[in-house]
């Protein structure tokens, strides 16, 4: 559908928020493998379109998919489907004010559409629109009280107003909601040492670690929560585990990157 907010010792650039939310791609079954060949005198439907675009979407294919839905949109298709999942693609690629186009466009057109007002608040909160942010993720609980992805993003956005003590609410609840976010935990923890709960800020990490043993950003957080409290042999272990795991990323990536210029 990914942002630190510890100051003393905190990594110098800003960790992004890293979101296990992104854009809902409301991918709806599809019960038969539609192949569309442009070539053939047979026409598909537009439903038929619709379910390709969308398969190829499911299955990573982001090129084919973008491809079909600017066909779509081009035809005047009027599905809420179509303009959210496209909104997601260009979403992807930074194209945040295009995105915000279509997520309007889908809103329109189904406007009790949770997934696409949570998404919105998350794109005006990265194009910096705070209060319209929260506006729109607000909307997007009113239509959908359970709904994970838009209590965590509230939160995001009520952290960047300087709202803390209703961004714990809000993280509290996704978490509640989808006990399992990683990120939720971790962004908890981050707005819990702000207000100065230390050994609940703690607990938040240790959840997002075990959650996600290689988060390298909650370890490092961890360890500056155990140092304030004194438990220094354990801060340097985490401190040593978060050098250890960002190090196999950087030898990953370098990795990867000689055996694509070998090929």
């Amino acid at each position: 559908m990914v942002d630190s907010s510890s100051q003393e010792g905190e990594v110098k650039k800003k960790v992004n928020e890293i979101t296990t939310f992104p854009v809902p791609f409301s991918l709806d079954e599809i019960k038969t493998n539609i192949s569309i060949n442009t070539n053939s005198p047979y026409k598909p439907s537009q439903e038929q379109i619709i379910n390709q675009a969308i398969q190829f979407h499911s299955q990573g294919n982001i090129s084919e998919a973008a491809k079909y839905y600017q066909q779509l949109i081009n035809q005047e298709c009027n599905d809420h489907r179509i303009f959210s999942n496209y909104a997601g693609i260009l979403q992807g690629i930074g194209k945040l004010q295009e995105a915000e186009i279509s997520l309007r466009k889908a809103i329109e057109i189904k406007p009790d559409f949770a997934y696409a007002h949570s998404n919105l608040g998350k794109i005006l909160k990265d194009l910096g629109k705070l209060q319209d942010a929260e506006l729109s993720t607000r909307k997007a609980i009113e239509i959908k009280p359970n709904l994970a992805e838009a209590h965590y993003n509230l939160g995001n956005t009520l952290k960047d107003l300087g709202n803390l003590q209703d961004a714990e609410l809000s993280y509290r609840k996704a978490t509640e909601i989808k006990p399992n976010l990683a990120e939720a935990h971790y962004n908890l923890g981050n707005v819990l040492k702000n207000l100065g709960k230390l050994q609940n800020a703690e607990i938040s990490y240790r959840k997002a670690i075990e959650l996600k043993p290689d988060f390298a950003d909650a370890h490092y957080n961890l360890g500056n929560i155990l140092r304030n409290l004194g438990k220094l042999q354990e801060a340097r272990l985490c401190s040593e585990k978060m050098m250890s795991l960002r190090s196999w990323s950087i030898i990953g990536s370098y990795s990867l990157n000689r055996e694509m210029k070998l090929d």
